[in-house]
């Protein structure tokens, strides 16, 4: 390796290395088309969108076997479930998913019940394009069994 030269990143075809899966969730479906694009762009499989809590639930219960995703980037305020409640079902069900709460209205209550739960990162929307260094920061620290 060359010094001052990055590390190379694995290929996600390389069959030693399992490959990010991402569910995205938000409400709005130009913040979701942003969220997809900056994650793709980094090389992570967008699996599944949600536009509500309900339709969270359904991707993730549908999405076989588990732990895919391997992290759920979750909006929080969308009409019906809230990002809060839908994470804490997904959480009783899989307590070790990943989870990134992606809001654009994060305060030190909102963050602290995340924290409570177990959501493994609240992000500002403002920080979209760093979505992709924070999962894959998440998926290495806490790696799902597979």
């Amino acid at each position: 390796m060359l010094r001052g030269m990055p590390t190379p990143v694995a290929s996600v075809t390389d069959p030693a290395v399992t490959p990010l899966t991402i569910l995205v969730v938000d409400d709005a479906p130009d913040m979701r088309f942003l969220a997809r694009a900056v994650l793709e762009r980094a090389g992570i499989e967008v699996v599944a969108e949600a536009t509500d809590g309900h339709e969270a639930l359904e991707a993730f219960h549908s999405l076989d076997p588990p732990p895919v995703p391997t992290v759920i980037v979750l909006d929080n305020m969308m009409p019906g479930l809230t990002g809060l409640e839908a994470a804490k079902d997904m959480l009783a069900t899989f307590p070790d998913q990943l989870i990134v709460l992606f809001s654009a209205f994060l305060s030190p209550e909102i963050e602290a019940e995340a924290a409570e739960l177990g959501i493994a990162a609240c992000v500002s929307k403002i920080d979209v394009t760093r979505l992709p260094e924070i999962v894959r920061r998440l998926a290495e620290t806490r790696p799902l069994a597979g």
